[in-house]
Protein backbone atom coordinates (compact mmCIF):
# COMPACT_ATOMS: atom_id res chain seq x y z
CA UNK A 1 0.00 0.00 0.00
CA UNK A 2 1.50 3.65 -0.81
CA UNK A 3 2.41 5.48 2.24
CA UNK A 4 5.59 7.17 3.20
CA UNK A 5 7.15 8.46 7.18
CA UNK A 6 8.41 11.29 8.17
CA UNK A 7 11.38 10.72 6.22
CA UNK A 8 9.86 9.56 2.86
CA UNK A 9 6.42 11.25 2.18
CA UNK A 10 2.93 10.95 2.40
CA UNK A 11 0.18 11.69 0.49
CA UNK A 12 -4.03 11.81 1.35
CA UNK A 13 -7.08 12.90 0.45
CA UNK A 14 -9.61 15.38 2.08
CA UNK A 15 -13.37 16.26 1.86
CA UNK A 16 -16.52 15.11 2.88
CA UNK A 17 -19.74 14.46 1.65
CA UNK A 18 -22.69 16.72 3.06
CA UNK A 19 -25.54 19.46 3.00
CA UNK A 20 -26.20 22.74 1.98
CA UNK A 21 -24.34 25.88 3.68
CA UNK A 22 -24.21 26.86 6.81
CA UNK A 23 -25.41 30.72 6.34
CA UNK A 24 -23.19 31.94 9.22
CA UNK A 25 -20.08 30.24 8.30
CA UNK A 26 -18.95 31.63 4.67
CA UNK A 27 -16.13 29.67 2.39
CA UNK A 28 -12.71 28.37 3.56
CA UNK A 29 -10.10 25.73 3.31
CA UNK A 30 -8.96 23.83 6.29
CA UNK A 31 -5.73 21.66 6.74
CA UNK A 32 -4.74 18.64 9.01
CA UNK A 33 -1.40 19.54 9.81
CA UNK A 34 -0.55 15.92 11.08
CA UNK A 35 2.52 17.71 13.53
CA UNK A 36 4.12 15.00 14.90
CA UNK A 37 6.12 17.08 17.87
CA UNK A 38 5.94 20.25 19.42
CA UNK A 39 2.54 21.38 20.79
CA UNK A 40 0.72 19.19 18.74
CA UNK A 41 -1.39 19.16 15.89
CA UNK A 42 -3.91 21.76 14.17
CA UNK A 43 -5.72 22.37 12.09
CA UNK A 44 -5.58 25.55 9.72
CA UNK A 45 -8.53 27.67 8.53
CA UNK A 46 -8.37 30.26 5.76
CA UNK A 47 -10.78 32.45 4.61
CA UNK A 48 -11.61 31.85 0.25
CA UNK A 49 -12.68 35.07 -1.79
CA UNK A 50 -14.87 34.93 -4.54
CA UNK A 51 -11.93 34.90 -6.26
CA UNK A 52 -10.31 31.50 -4.98
CA UNK A 53 -7.89 33.67 -2.90
CA UNK A 54 -7.19 32.43 0.30
CA UNK A 55 -6.51 34.88 3.31
CA UNK A 56 -7.51 35.42 7.31
CA UNK A 57 -5.32 32.40 8.58
CA UNK A 58 -6.27 30.73 11.55
CA UNK A 59 -4.99 28.09 13.84
CA UNK A 60 -6.75 26.33 16.04
CA UNK A 61 -4.78 23.29 18.28
CA UNK A 62 -6.38 20.06 18.18
CA UNK A 63 -5.22 18.67 21.35
CA UNK A 64 -3.87 15.88 19.63
CA UNK A 65 -0.76 14.66 17.86
CA UNK A 66 -0.08 13.36 14.39
CA UNK A 67 2.66 11.00 12.86
CA UNK A 68 3.40 13.28 9.80
CA UNK A 69 2.77 10.13 7.36
CA UNK A 70 0.35 7.36 6.49
CA UNK A 71 -1.36 6.27 3.74
CA UNK A 72 -1.75 8.37 0.61
CA UNK A 73 -5.34 7.77 0.30
CA UNK A 74 -6.63 8.49 4.12
CA UNK A 75 -8.75 11.57 4.56
CA UNK A 76 -7.53 13.18 7.34
CA UNK A 77 -10.67 16.28 7.37
CA UNK A 78 -14.38 16.09 7.48
CA UNK A 79 -16.64 18.72 7.09
CA UNK A 80 -20.19 18.57 8.29
CA UNK A 81 -22.54 21.23 8.23
CA UNK A 82 -24.55 21.65 11.53
CA UNK A 83 -27.54 24.27 11.88
CA UNK A 84 -26.05 27.30 11.45
CA UNK A 85 -22.19 25.96 12.45
CA UNK A 86 -20.04 23.56 10.16
CA UNK A 87 -18.36 20.29 11.84
CA UNK A 88 -14.26 20.11 11.55
CA UNK A 89 -13.35 16.71 12.35
CA UNK A 90 -9.39 16.69 11.98
CA UNK A 91 -7.98 13.09 12.99
CA UNK A 92 -4.76 12.31 15.68
CA UNK A 93 -3.25 9.26 14.33
CA UNK A 94 -0.46 9.00 17.38
CA UNK A 95 -2.91 9.79 19.85
CA UNK A 96 -5.79 7.90 18.12
CA UNK A 97 -8.80 9.91 18.33
CA UNK A 98 -10.71 12.69 16.67
CA UNK A 99 -10.90 16.32 17.20
CA UNK A 100 -14.13 18.34 16.93
CA UNK A 101 -13.85 22.23 15.78
CA UNK A 102 -16.46 24.88 15.16
CA UNK A 103 -15.92 26.76 11.56
CA UNK A 104 -17.79 29.61 13.04
CA UNK A 105 -16.14 30.00 15.95
CA UNK A 106 -12.56 28.46 15.68
CA UNK A 107 -12.77 26.79 18.89
CA UNK A 108 -12.07 23.13 20.00
CA UNK A 109 -15.26 21.33 20.74
CA UNK A 110 -13.63 18.20 22.01
CA UNK A 111 -11.28 15.60 21.15
CA UNK A 112 -12.74 11.51 20.94
CA UNK A 113 -11.17 8.61 21.43
CA UNK A 114 -12.52 5.07 19.77
CA UNK A 115 -12.05 2.14 21.57
CA UNK A 116 -8.86 1.32 23.23
CA UNK A 117 -7.62 -1.04 20.58
CA UNK A 118 -7.96 0.76 17.50
CA UNK A 119 -4.64 2.26 16.51
CA UNK A 120 -3.86 4.25 13.63
CA UNK A 121 -0.09 5.40 14.25
CA UNK A 122 1.26 3.85 11.77
CA UNK A 123 -0.49 4.98 8.83
CA UNK A 124 -2.93 7.23 9.77
CA UNK A 125 -6.52 7.86 10.64
CA UNK A 126 -8.79 8.58 7.97
CA UNK A 127 -12.12 10.62 8.45
CA UNK A 128 -15.80 10.47 6.39
CA UNK A 129 -19.21 11.50 7.15
CA UNK A 130 -22.79 11.99 6.90
CA UNK A 131 -24.91 13.87 8.58
CA UNK A 132 -25.69 11.62 11.15
CA UNK A 133 -22.29 9.75 11.87
CA UNK A 134 -18.65 10.08 11.46
CA UNK A 135 -16.15 7.21 10.09
CA UNK A 136 -12.83 6.61 10.99
CA UNK A 137 -10.44 4.28 9.36
CA UNK A 138 -7.41 3.10 12.21
CA UNK A 139 -4.58 2.07 9.73
CA UNK A 140 -2.71 -0.26 12.39
CA UNK A 141 -5.51 -2.34 13.84
CA UNK A 142 -7.86 -2.30 10.84
CA UNK A 143 -10.60 -0.89 11.95
CA UNK A 144 -13.77 0.98 11.11
CA UNK A 145 -14.88 3.23 14.30
CA UNK A 146 -18.66 4.95 14.05
CA UNK A 147 -19.31 7.88 15.82
CA UNK A 148 -22.33 9.71 16.38
CA UNK A 149 -22.50 13.36 15.66
CA UNK A 150 -23.81 15.02 18.21
CA UNK A 151 -25.04 18.52 18.98
CA UNK A 152 -22.01 21.29 19.34
CA UNK A 153 -20.45 19.44 16.89
CA UNK A 154 -19.40 16.52 19.30
CA UNK A 155 -19.00 12.93 18.72
CA UNK A 156 -19.87 9.92 20.71
CA UNK A 157 -18.28 6.55 20.17
CA UNK A 158 -20.38 3.81 18.95
CA UNK A 159 -18.62 0.66 18.49
CA UNK A 160 -15.92 -0.63 15.84
CA UNK A 161 -15.67 -3.44 13.08
CA UNK A 162 -12.48 -4.89 11.55
CA UNK A 163 -11.51 -4.84 7.82
CA UNK A 164 -9.16 -6.34 5.91
CA UNK A 165 -8.53 -6.84 2.34
CA UNK A 166 -8.49 -9.89 0.71
CA UNK A 167 -4.64 -9.74 0.38
CA UNK A 168 -3.83 -9.01 3.74
CA UNK A 169 -4.11 -4.80 3.11
CA UNK A 170 -5.69 -2.19 5.69
CA UNK A 171 -7.90 0.20 5.40
CA UNK A 172 -7.01 2.82 3.66
CA UNK A 173 -9.47 4.78 1.28
CA UNK A 174 -12.69 5.86 1.50
CA UNK A 175 -16.19 7.04 0.39
CA UNK A 176 -19.70 7.25 1.48
CA UNK A 177 -22.79 7.58 -0.70
CA UNK A 178 -26.34 7.44 1.11
CA UNK A 179 -26.17 3.90 2.95
CA UNK A 180 -23.28 2.72 0.61
CA UNK A 181 -19.96 2.87 1.96
CA UNK A 182 -17.15 1.71 -0.40
CA UNK A 183 -13.44 1.14 0.77
CA UNK A 184 -9.86 0.27 -0.28
CA UNK A 185 -7.26 -1.88 1.17
CA UNK A 186 -3.95 -0.85 -0.97
CA UNK A 187 -3.22 -4.69 -1.67
CA UNK A 188 -5.78 -4.58 -4.64
CA UNK A 189 -8.84 -5.52 -2.90
CA UNK A 190 -11.76 -3.19 -2.37
CA UNK A 191 -15.01 -3.68 -0.79
CA UNK A 192 -18.45 -2.21 0.33
CA UNK A 193 -20.74 -1.79 3.49
CA UNK A 194 -24.29 -0.94 4.26
CA UNK A 195 -24.61 1.73 6.61
CA UNK A 196 -27.98 2.40 6.96
CA UNK A 197 -28.06 1.25 10.13
CA UNK A 198 -25.08 3.41 11.33
CA UNK A 199 -22.64 0.30 12.01
CA UNK A 200 -21.14 -0.27 9.21
CA UNK A 201 -22.20 -3.86 7.81
CA UNK A 202 -19.95 -5.73 4.75
CA UNK A 203 -22.00 -6.52 1.74
CA UNK A 204 -19.63 -9.22 1.23
CA UNK A 205 -18.52 -7.95 -2.37
CA UNK A 206 -14.65 -7.88 -1.65
CA UNK A 207 -13.01 -8.36 -4.57
CA UNK A 208 -9.61 -7.72 -6.51
CA UNK A 209 -9.93 -5.03 -8.92
CA UNK A 210 -9.17 -5.68 -12.49
CA UNK A 211 -6.19 -3.12 -12.56
CA UNK A 212 -4.00 -5.10 -9.32
CA UNK A 213 -3.57 -7.69 -12.13
CA UNK A 214 -1.16 -5.11 -13.23
CA UNK A 215 -0.19 -3.74 -10.16
CA UNK A 216 -2.41 -1.52 -9.99
CA UNK A 217 -3.68 -0.92 -6.62
CA UNK A 218 -6.83 0.65 -5.76
CA UNK A 219 -6.49 3.59 -3.08
CA UNK A 220 -8.36 6.77 -3.55
CA UNK A 221 -12.25 6.29 -4.31
CA UNK A 222 -15.12 8.83 -4.95
CA UNK A 223 -19.01 8.14 -5.57
CA UNK A 224 -21.38 9.47 -8.81
CA UNK A 225 -24.31 11.75 -7.29
CA UNK A 226 -26.61 8.76 -8.49
CA UNK A 227 -24.40 6.46 -6.40
CA UNK A 228 -24.12 4.83 -9.95
CA UNK A 229 -20.32 4.11 -10.05
CA UNK A 230 -17.54 4.36 -7.78
CA UNK A 231 -14.54 5.33 -9.24
CA UNK A 232 -10.64 4.00 -7.75
CA UNK A 233 -7.62 6.28 -8.10
CA UNK A 234 -4.82 3.97 -8.57
CA UNK A 235 -1.46 3.27 -6.97
CA UNK A 236 0.59 3.05 -10.06
CA UNK A 237 3.41 4.09 -12.42
CA UNK A 238 1.26 5.63 -14.66
CA UNK A 239 -2.19 7.42 -14.36
CA UNK A 240 -4.86 4.35 -14.43
CA UNK A 241 -8.18 4.64 -12.86
CA UNK A 242 -10.70 1.96 -12.06
CA UNK A 243 -15.27 2.54 -12.26
CA UNK A 244 -17.32 -0.27 -10.68
CA UNK A 245 -21.00 -0.26 -11.22
CA UNK A 246 -22.62 -0.15 -7.61
CA UNK A 247 -26.25 1.09 -8.86
CA UNK A 248 -27.26 -2.84 -7.14
CA UNK A 249 -25.60 -1.76 -4.06
CA UNK A 250 -22.88 -3.51 -4.45
CA UNK A 251 -19.39 -3.58 -5.91
CA UNK A 252 -19.24 -4.99 -9.02
CA UNK A 253 -15.58 -6.13 -11.33
CA UNK A 254 -13.95 -2.77 -12.00
CA UNK A 255 -13.10 -1.85 -15.84
CA UNK A 256 -9.56 -0.61 -15.42
CA UNK A 257 -8.64 2.75 -17.94
CA UNK A 258 -4.72 4.36 -17.92
CA UNK A 259 -5.29 7.79 -18.96
CA UNK A 260 -1.79 9.48 -18.61
CA UNK A 261 2.00 8.70 -18.11
CA UNK A 262 2.07 10.77 -14.79
CA UNK A 263 3.56 8.70 -11.51
CA UNK A 264 0.94 7.68 -9.09
CA UNK A 265 -2.97 8.55 -9.53
CA UNK A 266 -4.03 7.66 -6.00
CA UNK A 267 -6.39 10.46 -5.37
CA UNK A 268 -9.74 11.39 -7.05
CA UNK A 269 -12.23 13.66 -7.15
CA UNK A 270 -15.42 14.09 -9.19
CA UNK A 271 -15.92 18.11 -10.60
CA UNK A 272 -19.61 18.99 -9.58
CA UNK A 273 -20.86 18.48 -13.05
CA UNK A 274 -18.97 14.82 -13.20
CA UNK A 275 -18.16 15.48 -16.40
CA UNK A 276 -14.27 15.68 -15.28
CA UNK A 277 -12.54 13.29 -12.42
CA UNK A 278 -9.25 15.28 -10.93
CA UNK A 279 -6.32 12.79 -10.28
CA UNK A 280 -3.88 14.11 -8.29
CA UNK A 281 -0.13 12.49 -9.51
CA UNK A 282 1.01 11.46 -5.62
CA UNK A 283 4.39 11.69 -6.92
CA UNK A 284 4.43 13.14 -9.95
CA UNK A 285 3.73 16.34 -8.05
CA UNK A 286 1.24 17.27 -10.81
CA UNK A 287 -2.78 17.36 -11.41
CA UNK A 288 -4.66 15.36 -14.20
CA UNK A 289 -8.01 15.87 -15.33
CA UNK A 290 -9.75 13.27 -17.52
CA UNK A 291 -13.32 13.35 -19.26
CA UNK A 292 -16.27 11.46 -17.48
CA UNK A 293 -19.24 10.20 -18.93
CA UNK A 294 -21.77 10.13 -16.06
CA UNK A 295 -24.06 7.70 -18.04
CA UNK A 296 -21.82 5.08 -19.24
CA UNK A 297 -19.14 5.32 -16.43
CA UNK A 298 -16.24 5.66 -19.14
CA UNK A 299 -13.00 7.53 -18.88
CA UNK A 300 -11.42 9.40 -21.58
CA UNK A 301 -7.59 10.74 -21.53
CA UNK A 302 -7.79 14.86 -20.55
CA UNK A 303 -4.78 17.00 -19.89
CA UNK A 304 -2.21 17.17 -17.28
CA UNK A 305 -0.52 20.53 -15.29
CA UNK A 306 2.93 20.64 -14.94
CA UNK A 307 4.63 19.41 -11.84
CA UNK A 308 3.75 22.34 -9.41
CA UNK A 309 6.59 24.91 -8.14
CA UNK A 310 8.44 23.77 -5.71
CA UNK A 311 8.27 20.03 -6.37
CA UNK A 312 11.39 17.93 -4.76
CA UNK A 313 12.85 20.92 -4.00
CA UNK A 314 10.61 22.95 -0.91
CA UNK A 315 7.73 19.35 -1.11
CA UNK A 316 8.03 15.86 -2.08
CA UNK A 317 4.48 14.67 -2.73
CA UNK A 318 0.91 16.19 -3.55
CA UNK A 319 -1.83 15.27 -1.57
CA UNK A 320 -5.67 15.10 -2.52
CA UNK A 321 -7.17 18.08 -4.44
CA UNK A 322 -10.13 20.23 -2.89
CA UNK A 323 -12.39 22.08 -5.10
CA UNK A 324 -13.30 25.13 -5.48
CA UNK A 325 -16.82 24.77 -4.92
CA UNK A 326 -20.01 25.02 -6.25
CA UNK A 327 -18.04 26.27 -8.97
CA UNK A 328 -18.24 23.21 -12.19
CA UNK A 329 -15.97 24.78 -15.01
CA UNK A 330 -13.35 27.17 -15.08
CA UNK A 331 -12.40 27.03 -10.86
CA UNK A 332 -9.69 26.27 -8.78
CA UNK A 333 -8.12 23.54 -7.62
CA UNK A 334 -6.12 23.33 -3.60
CA UNK A 335 -4.03 21.06 -3.85
CA UNK A 336 -1.71 20.08 -0.36
CA UNK A 337 1.77 20.01 -0.82
CA UNK A 338 3.89 17.82 2.02
CA UNK A 339 6.87 19.74 2.45
CA UNK A 340 10.31 18.69 2.64
CA UNK A 341 12.05 22.08 4.16
CA UNK A 342 10.14 21.81 7.44
CA UNK A 343 7.07 23.69 5.72
CA UNK A 344 4.09 22.57 3.59
CA UNK A 345 1.91 24.55 1.11
CA UNK A 346 -1.27 24.99 -0.37
CA UNK A 347 -0.78 24.84 -4.52
CA UNK A 348 -3.58 26.52 -6.46
CA UNK A 349 -4.30 25.30 -9.74
CA UNK A 350 -6.81 26.67 -12.71
CA UNK A 351 -8.75 25.15 -14.77
CA UNK A 352 -10.14 25.56 -18.31
CA UNK A 353 -12.95 22.85 -20.12
CA UNK A 354 -14.42 23.39 -22.68
CA UNK A 355 -16.52 19.91 -22.19
CA UNK A 356 -14.34 17.95 -24.69
CA UNK A 357 -10.64 19.75 -23.67
CA UNK A 358 -9.04 21.11 -20.46
CA UNK A 359 -6.01 22.52 -19.34
CA UNK A 360 -4.87 22.83 -15.87
CA UNK A 361 -2.31 26.09 -14.97
CA UNK A 362 -0.73 26.97 -11.89
CA UNK A 363 -1.93 30.28 -10.18
CA UNK A 364 0.91 32.99 -10.62
CA UNK A 365 -0.32 32.83 -6.40
CA UNK A 366 0.38 30.12 -5.92
CA UNK A 367 1.80 28.44 -3.84
CA UNK A 368 0.63 29.65 -0.57
CA UNK A 369 2.82 29.21 2.03
CA UNK A 370 2.94 29.45 6.02
CA UNK A 371 6.10 29.90 7.25
CA UNK A 372 5.11 30.29 10.64
CA UNK A 373 3.55 26.68 11.54
CA UNK A 374 6.04 23.89 10.71
CA UNK A 375 3.81 21.08 9.68
CA UNK A 376 3.54 18.06 8.15
CA UNK A 377 0.27 18.48 5.81
CA UNK A 378 -1.63 15.50 4.60
CA UNK A 379 -4.85 16.88 4.17
CA UNK A 380 -7.27 19.53 3.21
CA UNK A 381 -10.79 20.33 2.70
CA UNK A 382 -12.89 23.12 1.17
CA UNK A 383 -16.32 24.19 2.46
CA UNK A 384 -18.92 24.84 0.80
CA UNK A 385 -18.77 21.12 -0.13
CA UNK A 386 -20.36 18.64 -2.66
CA UNK A 387 -23.63 18.50 -1.70
CA UNK A 388 -24.04 14.51 -1.79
Amino acid sequence: MTSITLRAALVCVAAATGASAASSVGSFLVTNNDVATGFGSSATFYSIGSNGAVSNKTVVFTNGVGIAGGFFAASRVAIVPQGSDVCVFASNAASADVAGISAATHTLTGVYPASSTDTGSGNGIGLGANSNYLYATFSSSSTIATFQIETGCALSFVSDVYAVGLNGGLVGGMAIHGSTMVITYGDGSIESFNISAGVPLTNGDAENSAGSASDHLPNGVDITADGHYAIFGDASTVTTLEVSDISSGKLTPTIAYDVGASWNSGSVRLSPDEKLIFVTNDSGGAITAVLFDKTTGQISPGCTSAPLKGFYSNWSYAGAAALQLPTAVGGLLYVPEFGSNGFSSVGIVQLTSTGTACTLTESASSPVVDNTDPSAMLSIGVYPIRPF
